[in-house]
């Protein structure tokens, strides 16, 4: 029984160690902090994105999912991957860019809040729990990701320096995007059914042979960075073919609606027009 207590504690260290690395990025954040910093720590929030990936994982494999743990996670997820992103790309590229840098970053954290707390909502309504085969809106670790992905490739590819100031607004927009993909409707795919087979194995060997060919086409930094946006854009393209699919069934059902609506008046017509009615000189027929 004890050692029964005792596992329910192992899901949550690996959250706590993700609310440590997200503070250990704070920490490197703060102050006039150098690139290098910076560069440490986007790889404090992945190493955060490890231990998130982790916990849930042990939890299910240990049958010891908890709400407790639920709401854990979700304020380490605003730790990790609100608070300590949104710092970390005011430093590397918003902050020259005065009160709107600032507003950007902190909208970054809200809406990941937001999404988290929809997500929260979602999963108490869920009798079963959180899971399903689809995210409602980006998740914030992934939208924490992309960020990650493209100060540590910035970083390696070229060597340390400082970001360009004309690359300042394309960030700005790229985070304002996240911002709104994560309280959006848009739907990704959790990947948590997965198995393995043929289809999945083709499925990793295209990626691996995709991240080979940037590696060496390009740099190694940058096959990350497709990863990620490749999963934001699979998401887009999904909900793009859903909605698409969902308008069209509602066309031909309203085309549906209108011939059965004519066929009941042509039906109408037909009854107003039978030989059956009386003249002057009496019935038509008897």
């Amino acid at each position: 029984m004890k050692l029964r207590k005792l596992m329910f504690v192992l899901p949550n260290l690996f959250t706590v160690t993700s609310i440590f690395c997200g503070f250990y990025a704070i920490t490197l954040c703060s102050g006039e902090a150098e690139p290098v910093q910076l560069y440490q720590a986007a790889l404090a929030i992945l190493f955060a994105m490890f231990f998130d990936g982790f916990d849930g994982r042990v939890a299910r494999l240990t049958k010891t999912q908890s709400d407790f743990g639920m709401q854990l996670d979700s304020l380490a997820d605003v730790m990790s991957f609100g608070a300590a992103p949104a710092l970390l790309v005011y430093k590397w590229a918003l902050a020259p860019m005065g009160f709107w840098g600032l507003f950007i970053s902190f909208a970054f954290m809200a809406c990941g809040a937001m999404r988290l707390a929809r997500f929260n909502v979602l999963a108490m309504r869920n009798p079963h729990g959180g899971g399903g085969g689809f995210f409602v809106g980006l998740p914030i670790p992934l939208a924490a990701g992309v960020l990650v992905s493209l100060i540590i490739s910035h970083h390696v590819a070229s060597q340390g320096e400082a970001l360009h100031d004309s690359a300042r607004m394309p960030v700005a927009v790229a985070v304002g995007a996240l911002s709104l993909l994560m309280v959006s409707t848009v739907r990704y795919r959790t990947f948590k059914d997965a198995r393995p087979s043929r289809k999945s194995a083709l499925v990793f060997m295209a990626m691996a042979l995709t991240g080979a060919f940037i590696a060496q086409r390009f740099h190694p930094a940058w096959v990350l960075v497709t990863y990620f946006f490749a999963y934001l854009l699979m998401g887009l393209v999904e909900s793009a073919v859903s909605v698409r699919s969902r308008l069209a069934s509602r066309k031909v059902g309203a085309v549906a609606a209108v011939a059965v609506a004519a066929g009941l008046d042509e039906d109408d017509d037909d009854e107003d027009s039978e030989p059956n009615a009386t003249t002057d000189d009496g019935p038509a027929f008897l």
